[in-house]
């Protein structure tokens, strides 16, 4: 079953929470479908876990061997583990940070990704699907070096990646957010250590108020829509995580 969280004009945007053992030892991740006309983009597939269950969904509303574009945000295996059997059944190009361009091709068999991976420069891109196009967002060292989002301007939906991710069962992140507040404590251990620092925190914040974002739907948890968007770049424009509390015990010898 998919979540719609966007359907108008042919453009469609899918969220696919469930895929992973509920209860199991996997932390719960989102999956994403793009469509736009007659062709498609899967974000951030997921690793081995999630593939049979998501090629299937997705097959009822969108023919895989048509998807254009696998777009990841970063190289972690609950990102694309799965690669190896996304390159067997599609014929689409995955667009990964140049950084890991050549440490994707690990997941897969010898070969199997010759001429099919497009490395994102660091600036980030327009990536074509159909007549329309996604963008791809700065958003490096949240959490990982070479890492992007993915901006949508027809629905004006932020695929986040790690950043607003909330901690939870699939359950949970079906239902959307629309006040921070009460959400806060399901996302601030998980951005104290996974986001690298407060500067990068607040140099996207800053980025993230030029773009009209109508809803922010990380890859774990729940989406944020209406005010909590706002409310997401505020907190997170002021939070203090990652190096900013190391200190000299944290890089000690242990006895």
């Amino acid at each position: 079953m998919a979540i719609e969280l966007f359907n108008e004009d042919g453009h469609v945007c899918l969220m696919f929470t469930h895929l992973a053992d509920e209860g199991g030892e996997a932390v719960q991740a989102n999956q994403f479908l793009v469509i736009h006309g007659d062709t498609g983009a899967v974000i951030d597939p997921g690793g081995n876990m999630a593939y049979n269950e998501l090629l299937l969904t997705i097959g009822r509303y969108f023919p895989p061997n048509k998807l254009s574009a696998i777009l990841a945000s970063h190289a972690d295996p609950d990102i694309i583990a799965s690669l190896d059997r996304w390159m067997t059944s599609t014929q689409a190009t995955l667009h990964i940070s140049r950084l890991w361009e050549r440490f994707a091709p690990h997941f897969c068999k010898p070969g199997k990704t010759q001429g099919r991976i497009v490395g994102i420069p660091d600036p980030g891109m327009r990536i074509a699907l159909g007549s329309s196009a996604l963008v791809a967002v700065p958003a490096h060292f949240m959490h990982s070096e070479g890492n992007f989002q993915f901006w949508d301007p027809v629905s004006r939906i932020l695929f986040s990646g790690d950043l607003g991710v909330s901690m939870g069962s699939s359950a949970d992140a079906a239902c959307t957010v629309t006040s921070l507040a009460g959400h806060i404590p399901k996302m601030e251990s998980f951005h104290r250590r996974y986001m690298v620092s407060g500067k990068v925190l607040r140099l996207w914040a800053h980025m993230a108020r030029t773009l009209p974002i109508r809803m922010i739907v990380p890859q774990h948890g729940a989406p944020l829509a209406g005010a909590a968007v706002g409310e997401f770049i505020d907190w997170v424009s002021d939070f203090s995580c990652g190096v900013d509390h190391l200190t000299q015990a944290h890089y000690t010898v242990p006895a």
